[in-house]
């Protein structure tokens, strides 16, 4: 049996000496629920903030005001303000974010339920990742934390693409995107 993301993110983290904050919206604190079931997380784990409302996104998180407005809530530019934020406002190393749509209703046909956005903020570089998940909101919600888990797991083994995405490129954001029944 295979180690739970967190568990596996906790060593990673300790052998190299770095913290990380979490924003998140459509999980609702699952992620940093999942991250400080690992006992002995408070050696890497600075805290989460959960910014469901606009409001919270840009008092606590910094999130501006345009972005939200132009963009909307789930889009690959609020992620990423939201990764920023975080890692700005706790001081860590990495800031890792989560927002989108976990259903049943809220979607539409530009933005359905279940599209997720998980932005990390690093040293090195930022990532976005898109995701339409389909199944229900439980499901959506635990695949969109595994995710975002698995976004970190991947940056910390040098495995995502170097230098990561500080902008739009003649492509877009070149985020990886997937969907997937849940």
């Amino acid at each position: 049996m295979e180690e739970p993301l967190e568990v596996v993110l906790g060593r990673l983290l300790r052998e190299r000496g770095l913290t990380l904050a979490v924003a998140e919206s459509c999980t609702g604190g699952l992620i940093g629920h999942r991250i400080t079931d690992v006992p002995g997380s408070s050696a890497y784990y600075v805290g989460s903030v959960t910014a469901y409302a606009y409001e919270a996104k840009e008092i606590l998180l910094g999130v501006r005001h345009n972005t939200l407005y132009e963009h909307g809530a789930v889009s690959r530019e609020t992620a990423l303000e939201m990764a920023r934020g975080i890692r700005r406002v706790l001081r860590a190393d990495l800031g890792l974010a989560v927002t989108g749509i976990a259903g049943p209703g809220g979607g539409t046909e530009e933005k359905p339920v279940g599209l997720v956005y998980i932005a990390l903020s690093a040293p090195e570089g930022e990532w976005v990742e898109r995701h339409v998940w389909e199944g229900g909101r439980q499901a959506n919600k635990a695949a969109s934390a595994e995710a975002a888990l698995d976004l970190v797991r991947r940056y910390l083994e040098g495995k995502t693409a170097s230098g990561g995405l500080a902008g739009p490129g003649p492509s877009g954001w070149g985020e990886g995107e997937s969907r997937r029944q849940l």
